[in-house]
């Protein structure tokens, strides 16, 4: 029954990641291990970030800049390609501890020189979050530092922002497929995850104008440094 205390989590990252634009998906995937198994962790962060991001961009449809997916979409699907041959290898029983380590580094690590916000970017940023992603499951912020090249307005940000992580979970999601994993084997608890990210996510809509652009970023790291090393530690404990 523990498992289901992934529903409300999953209602107050979505709703995090409404308001801010950034955070929710680090912080379910950091929740995650110790509630279901290593080897559906990141099959299904990625099916409900699917959800929470199509919701998201619905809501607020009206800042979509489409003129960044086709570029994105490509490098995505060549990511989503080499990131699958990586997961099949992987050994189940560290990964989140594998996970845990690739949070600390987006974290705590400087993010790399964005040199500008064109065509180039988004096709490298498409293989990077959607490749990296297949093992890690939430990749950072480097998308923000990509499309803060290009329009820095909250609204623009968070709802393109939700527009290129749809296509790199609904990649991520047909690639799990294709490997063999079953969705439907999750369904009552990813049933309840999904209606709680949409749920989240019109709720962020609906209060973002009203909670401030303040820098949570302090805050935000050590809280998920704090469930980063619970990630680390749950592997070893285990073989005691």
């Amino acid at each position: 029954m523990s498992e289901l205390l992934l529903i409300p989590i999953v209602f107050l990252t979505s709703c995090l990641t409404a308001v801010l634009g950034m955070g929710g998906g680090v912080l379910l995937i950091a929740a995650m291990p110790g509630l279901v198994p290593a080897a559906v962790i990141v099959p299904l962060h990625a099916a409900t970030q699917l959800a929470s991001n199509i919701s998201r961009a619905g809501f607020g449809w009206r800042d979509i800049d489409f003129g960044i997916i086709p570029a994105f979409l490509l490098g995505a699907v060549a990511g989503a390609w080499l990131g699958a041959g990586v997961y099949q290898r992987l050994d189940m029983h560290w990964l989140p501890a594998l996970i845990g380590l690739f949070i600390l580094i987006f974290t705590w690590a400087p993010l790399p020189a964005v040199r500008g916000g064109g065509q180039w970017s988004l096709l490298l940023l498409g293989f990077y979050q959607t490749g990296l992603g297949m093992v890690a499951g939430a990749t950072g912020p480097v998308g923000a530092a990509v499309l803060l090249r290009r329009n820095t307005a909250r609204d623009w940000l968070v709802v393109n922002t939700a527009v290129y992580m749809t296509l790199n979970h609904a990649i991520r999601v047909a690639a799990f497929v294709a490997l063999g994993f079953s969705f439907a084997a999750w369904w009552p608890l990813l049933s309840g995850m999904i209606v709680a990210s949409i749920l989240g996510s019109w709720v962020g809509t609906r209060v973002r104008h009203l909670v401030p652009q303040l820098n949570f970023q302090r805050l935000f790291r050590w809280m998920v440094t704090l469930l980063a090393l619970r990630m680390i530690l749950l592997p070893l404990v285990s073989l005691r």
